[in-house]
């Protein structure tokens, strides 16, 4: 069996909304390379910032 991970040890990222730093989850395993936001929140702020983005 693999054995676990330290969470240090994982990849992380900047958030382009809020500037911190969010660390590797298992959800976004297959979509990290498309990761920019830490969360739906910021996700939902960066959309309300520019309502004619696509993406």
């Amino acid at each position: 069996m693999a054995r676990m991970r330290k969470k240090a040890d994982l990849p992380t990222k900047i958030c382009v909304t809020c500037g911190k730093p969010f660390t590797w989850r298992k959800k976004w395993e297959r979509v990290w390379d498309e990761v920019r936001y830490c969360s739906d929140r910021c996700r939902a702020d960066a959309k309300r910032a520019r309502p004619d983005a696509q993406s």
